[in-house]
């Protein structure tokens, strides 16, 4: 019979209890993601209602255009590391998620409502990160942000004021 020493069992535990706990916050962060509607916007044909469920997540053919500011599309949220997430980390998602800031500096679209999304608890947030983390990259290129006086060539839903 081989002996095994206490070090090599605790470390097997550990690595399982490791495993448990990071697929568990992938679940939680998947049920948020969810309940906070990121499909709607954010996964191609949504706002057409017709969802591509084979792009989940990986950005909008849809746009919209607010006056004053120019026309935004929800990006990919999978994490592709050319068209998505997949060079940002947890605390830079969590950060874009909660204050708008992206990591480029740049502010996320005001149609994003991270001002609501700012009152995820932690635990929530690194949750949701996670999950993003987590799922199969796609690669899917979003059409480029336009500024206020560019039209775009692809469908949009407008913000028209009274």
């Amino acid at each position: 019979m081989k002996k095994v020493s206490w070090m090599t069992v605790v470390g097997g535990l550990l690595a399982a209890s490791t495993t448990a706990i990071a697929e568990d916050a992938a679940s939680r962060g998947k049920y948020l993601a969810a309940i906070m509607d990121c499909t709607g916007c954010h996964t191609p044909g949504a706002l057409l209602g017709k969802p591509d469920m084979t792009k989940a997540l990986s950005g909008a053919d849809v746009g919209f255009n607010i006056p004053g500011l120019g026309t935004f599309y929800p990006p990919n949220l999978t994490p592709d590391d050319e068209t998505g997430l997949g060079r940002w980390s947890e605390s830079e998602i969590i950060a874009a998620v909660r204050t708008g800031h992206r990591p480029d500096g740049r502010i996320l679209a005001p149609v994003m409502p991270y001002h609501s999304y700012s009152k995820l608890i932690d635990s929530d947030a690194r949750a949701l990160a996670a999950y993003l983390k987590s799922m199969k990259p796609v690669r899917n290129k979003v059409p480029d942000l336009l500024g206020p006086n560019d039209k775009p060539h692809t469908p949009y839903l407008a913000v028209v004021l009274p």
